[in-house]
């Protein structure tokens, strides 16, 4: 089993969102996974240009560090998201990750896997950000645990709980994964979407040729 986790704060090591981060890998890693983490904040990955090609090739046409990432979202089994609370947002940084995924959401790449997602913020807006990562998931076909945040101006004592919190999602991400764990609200969600973008498909059936396929082989939409 792999886990990989994306880590999105400029300020590096001296993030506490990455503070979060590390224990709920470390949590995984207890529980019998292999970890991975990677800072996307430190790669170089540009801003979509709506150019559809992925939709029509299945590649992003943008060379950068990109590619690299989705593959091993790709091949991972389970996904930790981590963003610090910027203007009640993500980060940039993974705003633009997010951004480079239209070819994950279109064809539900993250079908089968599931996440968590962490952050923090000056203030107690956690919420509203995280629903932002849980989200993204659910939009990409994949489950969420849920997440866990800190207020860091609640003091030393909030970042020790946060961090035992995400410590202990960590471990349950692992058993999420090894029981095939069943959210009904968030598989009732799954199939709303398919099929209303179904219809999406096929007005772009002629331009969008590899999701057109993708979605024909999954059985998802009929000729």
């Amino acid at each position: 089993m792999k886990i990989v986790g994306i880590s999105s704060s400029p300020r590096g090591k001296n993030s506490n969102t990455l503070k979060l981060l590390d224990a709920a890998l470390e949590g995984a890693a207890k529980g019998g996974a292999e970890v991975e983490s990677i800072d996307v904040a430190k790669l170089k990955i540009k801003y979509c240009t709506a150019c559809n090609k992925c939709q029509e090739t299945g590649v992003c046409s943008i060379k950068d560090d990109y590619n690299g990432v989705l593959e091993k979202l790709l091949e991972a089994d389970g996904i930790i998201w981590s963003s610090p609370n910027y203007i009640t947002n993500v980060t940039a940084q993974l705003k633009t990750v997010f951004d480079r995924s239209p070819l994950v959401i279109h064809e539900q790449l993250f079908d089968g896997k599931y996440s968590l997602s962490l952050t923090t913020a000056g203030s107690d807006e956690l919420d509203f950000v995280l629903a932002i990562m849980d989200n993204f998931m659910l939009h990409c076909g994949g489950k969420t645990i849920g997440g866990a945040g800190c207020s860091v101006a609640r003091g030393p004592e909030a970042m020790e709980a946060a961090i035992e919190k995400s410590r202990e999602m960590g471990k349950d991400l692992v058993e999420a994964i090894k029981e095939k764990r069943s959210y009904p609200e968030q598989e009732a969600a799954h199939q709303a979407w398919r099929d209303h973008f179904k219809y999406v498909i096929l007005a772009n059936k002629d331009h969008w040729t590899h999701n057109c396929d993708y979605w024909l082989e999954k059985g998802w939409l009929k000729e």
